[in-house]
């Protein structure tokens, strides 16, 4: 009877193992000062990684954009510079948006231009962004636990007491939000729903990767796959040894680019 409890509970855990998303690592990137966010742009298939390099909240002009291959090859590393602490990063037709403390940075991607620096007024240290089918720029301010909306380079709050909130991601006309330990749905009414919550250390980085499921990194180390219905497994555990900020994901390959932050590289893992 023993024998068999053993035997039976042993195909629970390998079911319970086996069935889980693993992931491998594929290449890393070092010599990037404090990556902070890496952007996949399907338009180029290249990879755009904002570098803090200095203080998460320092406007001291060391900040700026590399672009890496897919292959894990750094195509331009300072690309953009003399910007302060940029973060989060998002694409909308030819230009892309950076948070960078308390304004966003827009930039021409086929030319390397700057063509606006938007102050949000009453931001602490705004840090995703995501934009949704027509345009509209959404950015988190973690710090004082707001949601901004911008039109026409002129940016509102949108949304209030969304206290931690870190990583944006617009889908299927709703606003997903990284608020703390959990996952929020808001919908165009601003009414939001909890999708998942528990992320040990609160969200970080947060990418779809179909079938309403995704990955969120916790900043302190820590890797998740949300499933569907709410719940959600453990892929990476790095605490104490590196950082998991806000990734980027390549879905042809099922690639997740995961920016290391203190350890200043870039890895990219194969989710399988």
């Amino acid at each position: 009877m023993k024998k068999l409890f053993f035997l039976a509970l042993g195909a629970c855990l390998s079911t319970t193992v086996f069935g889980q998303h693993q992931l491998t690592e594929v290449w890393e990137t070092k010599d990037l000062p404090t990556p902070e966010s890496v952007l996949y742009s399907a338009k180029n298939d290249l990879l755009y990684v904002s570098l803090i390099d200095g203080d998460a909240m320092g406007k001291d002009g060391k900040g700026g954009v590399a672009i890496l291959n897919l292959d894990g090859t750094i195509k331009q590393k300072d690309w953009i510079t003399e910007m302060d602490a940029p973060k989060g990063l998002a694409l909308y037709q030819d230009l892309l948006y950076v948070a960078d403390i308390t304004s966003v940075w827009i930039i021409d991607v086929v030319t390397g231009n700057v063509v606006n620096q938007v102050e949000f007024p009453g931001a602490v240290m705004l840090n995703d962004v995501t934009i949704d089918d027509n345009g509209v720029v959404y950015v988190s301010d973690t710090r004082s636990g707001k949601i901004y909306q911008m039109q026409n380079n002129r940016p509102q709050v949108y949304l209030e007491n969304t206290p931690a909130v870190n990583g944006l991601k617009y889908l299927n006309g709703h606003l997903y939000a990284l608020v703390g330990p959990e996952l929020w749905k808001i919908d165009a009414n601003k009414k939001h729903s909890i999708v998942a919550k528990g992320f040990e250390l609160g969200g970080d980085g947060l990418e779809p990767i179909g079938n309403n499921e995704f990955i969120v990194t916790c900043w302190g180390g820590l890797i998740y796959h949300v499933k569907a219905d709410g719940s959600f497994d453990k892929l990476l555990d790095v605490r104490g040894k590196m950082n998991t900020a806000d990734l980027g994901y390549h879905p042809q390959t099922n690639t997740l680019f995961i920016p290391t932050f203190n350890n200043n590289s870039v890895k990219a893992y194969r989710l399988d």
